[in-house]
C-alpha cells in the first residue's frame, strides 16, 4: 500500500530531520522525530513500508543510547512490516540487542541468520564481538 503523498511528504521531512540528529548524535531529538512521523502512519502501522525503516532508525537511535531493550522491541516491529522479515541489518540488529541484554543463545540465532542473508560483510562496521560469537559455527 501507498500512503497518501502529503501524509508521505510529512513522514519523509520527520525522518530527515530525525536522521539529521541522529548523524549530530542528538539521539533524543532523533528518537523524537522517527516518532512523530511514525504516529503519522496509519494503523495497522505493520502494514505500511514507511513502518519499516521508521522502526529500523528508531532502533538504531535507541541503540546508540545503549536502550537495548527498546531497540529490540523497534526492530522486532519493523521486522513485522514489509520487508522486515528476512531483511539482513534488522536480522543483524535484533542479533546485536540480545547479545547486549545477554541472551547469547537468540544472539547468536539472530547473528547467524545474518550471516545466512548477507555474508561476513554485514559485520564489517559492526564490533567484533558479534561476529566472534559464531564464527565458529560458520
Amino acid at each position: 500500500m501507498e500512503l497518501k503523498d502529503e501524509i508521505y511528504e510529512q513522514i519523509k521531512s520527520l525522518s530527515e530531520k530525525g536522521e539529521s540528529y541522529y548523524e549530530d548524535e542528538k539521539y533524543d531529538d532523533a528518537i523524537e522525530k522517527y516518532l512523530q512521523a511514525l504516529s503519522l502512519v496509519p494503523d495497522p502501522k505493520e502494514d505500511w513500508e514507511a513502518s519499516t525503516w521508521l522502526y529500523a532508525a528508531l532502533g538504531d537511535a535507541l541503540m546508540s543510547m545503549n536502550k537495548y531493550l527498546d531497540a529490540l522491541s523497534a526492530f522486532r516491529s519493523a521486522e513485522k512490516c514489509p520487508d522486515g522479515l528476512g531483511n539482513p541489518y534488522i536480522t543483524l540488529m535484533i542479533g546485536e540487542c540480545y547479545f547486549e541484554l545477554e541472551n547469547i543463545e537468540l544472539a547468536r540465532e539472530y547473528l547467524l541468520k545474518a550471516y545466512a542473508l548477507e555474508g561476513e560483510e554485514i559485520f564489517d562496521d559492526e564490533e567484533e564481538k558479534y561476529f566472534q560469537l559464531i564464527i565458529n559455527l560458520i
